[in-house]
């Protein structure tokens, strides 16, 4: 019988390996570069029948919570999540890696070296050697299933929790892969009750904090003797006048490099297992080398574990860029200067031709066409606009470009920063409009404590939160909010916001249609009364469907008047829509039709009154 194949995004390979593996609880929080790894366990669960629950978690806390825990009872279990969403699940990583767990546990955890969606690109790897849990770091589609299988049998071997850390261009590479049967181990889960085992308390670390240094000494034996399939040497054909050390995707971009460039006369060592580091295997090479060229993203957590690094070329001696992806035009100009050599390609001035010969003129990321967030920005601008605008992590960040974003740091952070700059003024008796946005999912992922600290501590701020019914920025993924969930024939509960938010002991809560902007003016100065006047947080909701969800709505077909039209640019700077364009030529703006979606809402934009309703009368 023939192997089956398919070519798989790398994400969908990783979902094909879990459900291969026989994991039965998988959860995760959606988040680029990972959004399309749980929706894949699901597809994959369902054609191959297995009995796995897959569930995205309320943030990725509460996901790695649910995992880990399953893993108690014997169950194989996995969370996936981005590298920042790591930040919100370390407390539990932190504590679970003392546990001596039953099942297998995977932490798949997918960092976005450069970055391209992300606030940060900091560097899982050295989560992992912060907990002391192993690292698997894959560089191909291919290695990412393999890792997956070998991980559940690597946790349950040593009874710890295993990361896979694939990187951006690992997640969204397509590979032909080979498909398998699902492994079903049949365990019916097995709770055993045991206080020492499961209960963290000081004097229980006592005991696990040098058990887990016992298995981290294990692990380190096992990745030097029995990985040789992650961690190899391709010796040079010929003397050898390099020798590079690469990890993770590094490694795939050198073997292209030096195919590409016919080099002979360079050795690479592969490192597949960056944490705990087969030290004894890179010391070797270290040794038998004089030029030694360190590749890794994004931080030296190889180059740490190193005791001499005398003789390599790396981040701690400024050599390797300490900072953005190391892209192939990277690595050549690296490659290049440690061989003392003269770089034949610039990068920069590739990019630049490239631009020039398709006619390319770049701009910057804003809001779709018909996007209910850029109604609801223009609102706030118009009832305040000397108020103070945090907001927070989603698309709904690029309201940046309407002006009606002033900070944004994380997942939440709209909420407490909105109570921070409350007391800032406080303490000089002032008070200043603070309007925060947020959206509907990450409202439900960390809006909530926020609020909560508020009303519990009376401060004064409004809070916008942008309900488009879906996690949008990450690919349209379901939230609490909207009730659904991935599996056929699963299906969950909705968790009304406005409900939350009066359970957190709001008392002012106002929905309003996001599209109409004077309705959305009023609500907001009304609810900046109220929290002025009670000293505490007041609510309004600007709800409407994101355009990506494809409803279907009134169209209505707008024109710009050009005897109306003053040039201004106040519709162009302050919506900031994809179907308005001012034209320099003529000093006037107009509509795009090729992104216009007819949503109408531009009609209350101009201060002038020269963008109109097409009548039919008009056509």
């Amino acid at each position: 019988m023939a192997t089956e194949r398919a070519v798989l995004l790398g994400n969908e390979a990783i979902a094909r390996a879990v459900v291969e593996a026989g994991c039965e609880v998988a959860c995760a929080y959606p988040g680029t570069p990972s959004s399309e790894i749980l929706p894949a366990i699901a597809k994959f669960a369902d054609l191959l029948d297995t009995k796995t629950v897959v569930e995205w978690g309320t943030n990725e806390k509460v996901a790695y919570e649910v995992a880990i825990s399953a893993s108690f009872t014997g169950k194989r279990s996995c969370v996936a999540m981005k590298h920042v969403g790591l930040n919100v699940a370390a407390d539990p990583f932190m504590s679970a890696a003392q546990f001596d767990i039953e099942g297998g546990m995977l932490l798949i955890v997918a960092d976005d070296p450069g970055p391209h969606s992300s606030q940060t690109e900091q560097d899982s790897r050295l989560f992992g050697l912060f907990a002391k849990v192993p690292v698997l770091d894959p560089s191909s589609a291919k290695e990412a299933m393999e890792m997956v299988k070998d991980g559940f049998e690597l946790s349950e071997r040593h009874k710890i929790p295993v990361m896979l850390r694939p990187t951006v261009r690992v997640d969204h590479c397509r590979q032909d892969v080979e498909l398998n049967d699902p492994l079903r181990l049949e365990r019916p889960a097995k709770f055993v009750k045991d206080v020492k085992r499961w209960v963290c308390l000081p004097a229980h670390v006592k005991t696990t904090h040098p058990k887990l240094n016992q298995k981290m000494d294990a692990v380190k034996e096992e990745f030097t003797k029995n990985f040789s399939k992650y961690n190899f040497e391709i010796a040079a054909q010929e003397k050898p006048k390099l020798g590079i050390i690469a990890g993770g995707i590094s490694f795939a971009v050198v073997m292209d490099l030096l195919e590409k460039l016919g080099r002979k006369d360079i050795s690479v060592l592969k490192i597949g297992t960056p944490h705990p580091l087969p030290l004894d295997l890179v010391n070797d090479f270290i040794a038998r080398h004089e030029n030694v060229l360190l590749l890794e993203e994004t931080y030296p957590v190889i180059e740490l574990q190193i005791t001499d690094r005398r003789n390599v070329k790396g981040r701690w001696n400024g050599y390797v860029p300490r900072a953005g992806e190391l892209t192939p035009e990277v690595v050549e100009e690296l490659v290049c200067k440690a061989l003392g050599e003269t770089c034949t390609r610039d990068a920069d001035e590739d990019l630049k031709k490239a631009i020039e010969e398709l006619k390319i003129t770049p701009k910057p990321p804003m809001l779709c066409p018909g996007c209910p967030h850029r109604a609801s920005f223009f609102a706030i601008r118009k009832a305040f606009p000397d108020g103070i605008y945090p907001s927070d992590i989603g698309c709904y960040t690029l309201g940046v470009n309407q002006k009606t974003v002033d900070t944004s740091i994380c997942m939440g952070a709209s909420v407490t920063q909105s109570s921070g700059f409350y007391l800032a003024h406080k303490v000089d008796g002032q008070l200043r409009p603070i309007v925060a946005t947020i959206g509907d999912s990450t409202f439900f992922h960390m809006g909530l404590p926020g609020l909560v600290n508020g009303v519990y501590n009376k401060h004064a701020f409004v809070l916008a939160i942008l309900d488009n019914q879906v996690t949008a920025m990450t690919g349209g993924q379901p939230h609490p909010g909207t009730g659904q969930k991935l599996r056929k024939g699963d299906s969950g509960r909705i968790v009304p916001i406005e409900r939350a938010v009066k359970g957190c002991g709001v008392e002012f809560v106002k929905r309003v249609e996001a599209y109409d902007i004077d309705e959305g003016v009023k609500a907001l100065k009304e609810a900046w009364e109220y929290a002025k006047d009670h000293k505490e947080p007041a609510v309004v909701i600007f709800g409407h469907p994101c355009m990506l969800l494809r409803q279907e709505q009134p169209k209505v077909p707008v024109r710009v008047e050009d005897e109306t039209c003053v040039g201004c640019k106040f519709c162009i700077n302050f919506f900031n829509c994809p179907g308005l364009v001012f034209d320099e030529s003529s000093k006037k703006a107009y509509i795009d039709e090729r992104f216009c979606v007819k949503c109408g809402v531009c009609v209350n934009v101009c201060p002038h009154g020269a963008i109109q309703v097409i009548s039919e009368e008009g056509k």
